[in-house]
């Protein structure tokens, strides 16, 4: 069953109704960071909003996946959709993440799953195809963190900022990251990322699923914790997919 076509779970249409009611998916503000293009989101939503089974679904939990984190049966998984050059992004990235990871993923509670979301323009596009190709070599995470950095974004994110980004990350066959990065497989999977945000109904970054429960913005520490502690509290066992036969590692387990 594909999991980013919501009319296999639920009508496309009642679904992103149902989301329309629970968090306000809209862009906000322009950063201070003077990027153009749409703006990133603002914080609009209410972490005692609802949580709807349905949308679990939308988690891979693939032990091979190579831009997720934490173990592929934790109790809860946030899945986060994300744009490389998203000013909100980054501040979660950098503020709140990092606690989140040594909080809850390394005692095995939460497991974070990336999905590109480049809402931006091609810059943002870009950006996605090479984290994903940096992810393909072991070091998304490292590329993710590089990427957003204090002031990363107001660099661009051009090939040759691309390249040295790869660099500072760690990646080590430089020529496969650039082949990777234009290639087929990368622009497969971004799209199949976005195609799983925009069926939620989701139109800006960043946004996020607790185990169902919609989350929109780069909200405080507070507002992830409730929703993971809930959530940890009602889950069910839950068993991770198998890898696939081209990798059989799991992803990384922090920045």
């Amino acid at each position: 069953m594909s999991k980013s076509k919501p009319i296999m779970i639920i009508s496309g249409v009642a679904l992103a109704a149902v989301l329309a009611g629970v968090v306000s998916f809209t862009a906000g503000a322009p950063d201070s960071g003077g990027s153009s293009g749409p703006s990133a989101a603002e914080v609009s939503a209410d972490p005692s909003a609802g949580v709807y089974p349905e949308l679990e679904a939308y988690a891979r939990r693939d032990a091979a996946d190579k831009l997720a984190m934490g173990r592929a049966d934790a109790p809860v998984v946030l899945i986060e959709y994300a744009d490389f050059k998203c000013g909100y992004c980054g501040k979660f990235a950098r503020d709140t993440e990092p606690e989140l990871v040594k909080k809850y993923v390394d005692n095995g509670t939460l497991r974070i799953e990336w999905r590109n979301f480049p809402i931006f323009g091609e810059e943002s596009e870009a950006a996605a195809r090479a984290s994903w190709a940096a992810g393909q070599q072991g070091r998304f995470w490292e590329f993710h963190k590089a990427a957003y950095a204090e002031g990363a974004k107001e660099k661009g994110f051009g090939k040759d900022r691309l390249d040295a980004l790869a660099k500072e990350a760690g990646v080590p066959d430089l020529a496969r990251f650039a082949k990777d990065t234009d290639g087929a497989a990368a622009r497969a999977a971004v799209s199949k990322d976005q195609e799983q945000a925009y069926s939620l109904g989701a139109t800006s970054t960043p946004s996020f699923l607790v185990n169902g429960r919609p989350i929109a913005g780069a909200q405080p520490m507070e507002a992830f914790t409730e929703a993971i502690e809930a959530a940890a509290k009602t889950a069910k066992p839950s068993k991770p997919s198998k890898p696939s036969q081209s990798a059989k590692t799991e992803g990384g387990t922090g920045e």
